[in-house]
C-alpha cells in the first residue's frame, strides 16, 4: 500500500515538474525565436536600404567562406546615415523582366553557379520573401520589384538558426538531467514524507490490537461468570453474589477503559472547544495531595512536597488536575514497599515546572522514549496486577501538548523515576 502511495507521489511530482519545465522552456524558446526573427528582419531591411542607396557600401571585406571572400564590418555609414548591419554576410542580384541575371553586388568572390543557384531558389519560392539552404548555409531573401526587373537581397542567417538549434539541444539535455535528479530527489523526499504516515498507520494497527486484547480479558471473565450463573439457575442470588460481583467489577474495568479510549480519540476535536483561563496551579496541586494522602498512608509510602505559592498558568484546570492525578497515582503504584514519593512545583524562568519522583525499580533507558505511547508497558505482568492499561501517560501527554507544554521522564534503574511537566 505504501509502495503504491510513494509511486503515486513520484508520478504526480514528476509530471507536475515536467509540465512546469516544459512550459518554461517553450516560453523561453518562443521569446528567443521572436527576438531572433525580429533581428533578422531588421538586418534584412537595413541591408536592402543600403543596397538601394546610390553608391551604398556595405563595408564588407576580408573573411573567407568556402573559398569566397566574406564580408567584414567597419564603422562606415551609408550615404543615408544608416549604419551597415554588423557581422552580416549578404549579396544583391539584379534581374530583368525575363528573370535573367543582369548584375550583382557582392564583396566576396563566388562562381556564377552559386549566384544562379541562389537566384533559382529564390524565384522558385514564388513569393517576395523566403528562406532556403545552400551549401550547408541558411539564407533569407527579399525581392524588390523595379520597372526594369527586380532586385534580390540575400542574407546569411546560419548563425541565428544555430542559436535556436543549440537552444533546443540545451533544453533537451538540461531537461533530461533535471528529470533524473528530480526523480531521485523526489524518491528520497517521498520516502521521508511517507514515513510518518506509515508510522501512524502501524501505531493505529497496534492500538486496535491492544484495545481488542484489553477488552477481550474482561469480556472472557464476564462470559465465564455468566455461564456459571446460568448453570446454577436454581440457586439464590445471595449464594451466587460473588459471580455477580466479578461481572460488575469487569464491567467497571471495561467502562473505565472505553472512557479513556474515547477521551484520547476526542482529544483533537475538543482542542478548539476547550476554554482556557488563568488558575492557581499551586492550590490545585495542594488539593490533589490532600485527597491522596490517605491512599499514600495506607501503602506505607512517605510523601514529601515543596510547592511555591500562588503560581498561575493559563489552561483548563480540570485537565491539569487529571494529569497530576495520573502522575501521583503512577508514583504511588510503582513505588517500592516503604518507598517515598516527592513532589515539587517551582517557577523556572517563564515556566511552571512540576516534578513527581518515586523510588522503585525505575525505567530502563530503552523504554523511556515509549512510555507515553498508548498501551505501552515496561512490565506487562506487573502493570496488569496494578490494574493499569497503559493509557494514563498517553492521556497526560495529550493534555500537556494541548496546553503547549512539555512532559518527559528521567529514571535511574533500581533507584527512582521522575516525571517533569513544563507549563507556561
Amino acid at each position: 500500500m505504501f509502495t503504491k502511495l510513494r509511486n503515486r507521489f513520484l508520478i504526480v511530482n514528476l509530471v507536475t515538474i515536467s509540465v512546469i519545465m516544459l512550459v518554461a522552456f517553450i516560453s523561453i524558446y518562443v521569446i528567443t525565436y521572436r527576438d531572433v526573427q525580429n533581428d533578422i528582419q531588421m538586418d534584412l531591411h537595413r541591408i536592402m536600404e543600403n543596397y538601394k542607396s546610390p553608391g551604398g557600401d556595405t563595408g564588407r571585406l576580408g573573411n573567407t567562406k568556402g573559398g569566397a571572400t566574406l564580408p567584414r564590418v567597419d564603422n562606415k555609414r551609408t550615404d543615408n546615415g544608416t549604419p551597415p548591419p554588423e557581422r552580416s554576410i549578404s549579396f544583391m542580384l539584379k534581374i530583368d523582366t525575363a528573370s535573367n541575371l543582369t548584375g550583382k553586388d557582392s564583396k566576396f568572390t563566388m562562381d556564377d553557379e552559386f549566384y544562379n543557384t541562389a537566384l533559382q531558389e529564390a524565384l522558385s519560392a514564388g513569393k517576395d520573401t523566403g528562406r532556403f539552404t545552400l551549401d550547408s548555409s541558411k539564407w533569407i531573401f527579399n525581392i524588390q520589384h523595379t520597372n526594369d526587373g527586380a532586385m534580390l537581397v540575400f542574407l546569411d542567417i546560419t548563425a541565428e538558426q544555430k542559436i535556436l538549434t543549440n537552444l533546443i539541444y540545451t533544453f533537451s539535455v538540461v531537461g533530461s538531467v533535471m528529470l533524473i535528479i528530480l526523480y531521485f530527489a523526489s524518491r528520497f523526499f517521498a520516502n521521508r514524507s511517507i514515513a510518518p504516515v506509515k508510522e501512524a498507520f502501524e501505531k493505529q494497527k497496534q492500538f486496535i490490537a491492544d484495545a481488542s486484547h484489553e477488552l477481550k480479558t474482561p469480556l472472557t471473565i464476564i462470559n465465564t461468570n455468566a455461564d456459571v450463573l446460568l448453570s446454577n439457575s436454581d440457586d439464590t442470588i445471595h449464594n451466587q453474589s460473588k459471580w455477580l460481583h466479578y461481572i460488575k467489577s469487569e464491567t467497571e474495568r471495561m467502562t473505565s477503559l472505553t472512557n479513556d479510549l474515547l477521551y484520547l480519540t476526542e482529544m483533537d476535536d475538543s482542542r478548539s472547544r476547550m476554554i482556557y483561563s488563568k488558575f492557581n496551579l499551586s492550590d490545585v496541586v495542594e488539593n490533589i495531595i490532600l485527597t491522596m494522602e490517605a491512599v499514600i498512608f495506607e501503602k506505607h509510602i512517605s510523601l514529601e512536597y515543596d510547592i511555591d505559592p500562588d503560581l498561575t498558568v493559563l489552561g483548563n484546570s480540570e485537565q491539569i488536575k487529571q494529569v497530576i492525578m495520573i502522575l501521583l497515582d503512577n508514583a504511588v503504584k510503582y513505588s517500592n514497599p516503604k518507598g517515598s514519593v516527592t513532589l515539587s512545583l517551582k517557577k523556572q524562568h517563564n515556566d511552571m515546572v512540576l516534578a513527581v519522583t518515586n523510588t522503585g525499580e525505575g525505567i530502563a533507558p530503552e523504554h523511556l522514549a515509549s512510555i507515553f505511547d498508548r498501551f505501552y508497558r515496561t512490565n506487562a505482568s506487573r502493570a496488569r496486577k496494578q490494574g493499569g492499561y497503559g493509557l494514563g501517560l498517553a492521556i497526560a501527554k495529550s493534555i500537556i501538548e494541548q496546553h503547549k507544554g512539555k512532559i518527559h521522564a528521567k529514571s535511574f534503574v533500581g533507584e527512582s523515576t521522575t516525571f517533569y511537566v513544563h507549563l507556561s
